[in-house]
């Protein structure tokens, strides 16, 4: 199936929710006990709760979320949680669960980008920098997400490798469980150094960007939406909604650029 004629049977499912929105009082109840759950990469975290509340203000459809490192959410998802949709921050947890079956691959599509920022507490007064020269002398913590399982450290360590700073500053670095613990680790002074996405950091007044990794030195980050087999239209329309030019903007205005 197309994207776009999967757009088209998912607007129809979306019609159906908003043609229940102007359904007489008897079915209020009804509709009270409509939901769906996504589940989504920590760093959507801001985006997609308010995305998921202007959903149901128009809707009446309540969006249940859950947010994690998208290598947790993927693990979930296999071991049985239940789930209608699932946004990830790498191509690799979504093609996880694609060949567990566990996606319904027609359904798949890129809908972000973002990019990798090394960000510094805001206290310390920290300059741009130019270049990652300064990490030849850096001697304290780097906070980012574990470069094993979660998205933004696999990109953080492809790129310091690419870069050939990985191996001086491999000992200092402190995992986080996802690109979010890593933020918090920087906000704090616990770490005087992370690596976050631009949007973390642009959602944050405690931390400043020091460096953008230039994107030609990892995998495009990329963030791709899909349903899960089986799920209700009210799952299939809000897919079509997270797609919708109210969501690019809300999107857009949060830092992330949207590719679908």
């Amino acid at each position: 199936m197309k994207p776009f004629l999967f757009l088209l049977i998912a607007l129809f499912a979306l019609s159906l929710t908003l043609t229940g929105c102007d359904q007489s009082n008897a079915s209020a109840p009804q509709q009270a006990q409509r939901q769906l759950t996504i589940f989504a990469a920590a760093s959507t975290t801001n985006v997609i709760e308010q995305l998921a509340l202007m959903y149901q203000q128009q809707t009446g459809v309540k969006v249940m979320t859950s947010f994690a490192s998208s290598s947790t959410l993927a693990r979930q998802i296999e071991q049985g949680a239940k789930a209608d949709l699932y946004l990830s921050a790498n191509t690799k947890w979504m093609d996880y669960l694609q060949d567990r079956n566990l996606i319904a691959p027609k359904t798949r599509v890129d809908l972000l980008a973002n990019r990798i920022v090394l960000v510094a507490p805001t206290s310390a007064s920290l300059k741009s920098w130019q270049s990652l020269e300064p990490l030849d002398n850096f001697t304290d913590k780097l906070a980012m997400g574990d470069p094993d399982y979660v998205p933004a450290g696999m990109y953080g360590k492809t790129s310091l490798t690419n870069l050939g700073f990985w191996d001086k500053i491999a000992s200092q670095v402190v995992p986080a469980k996802d690109v979010r613990g890593a933020l918090l680790l920087v906000e704090t002074g616990q770490a005087s150094l992370g690596l976050v996405y631009a949007t973390d950091a642009a959602a944050s007044r405690k931390v400043s960007v020091v460096y953008a990794l230039p994107q030609s030195s990892h995998q495009p980050v990329r963030y791709p939406l899909a349903l899960r087999d089986g799920t209700s239209n009210e799952a299939a329309a809000f897919a079509v909604y997270l797609q919708s030019d109210e969501a690019r903007s809300v999107f857009e205005r949060a830092g992330f650029e949207v590719i679908r």
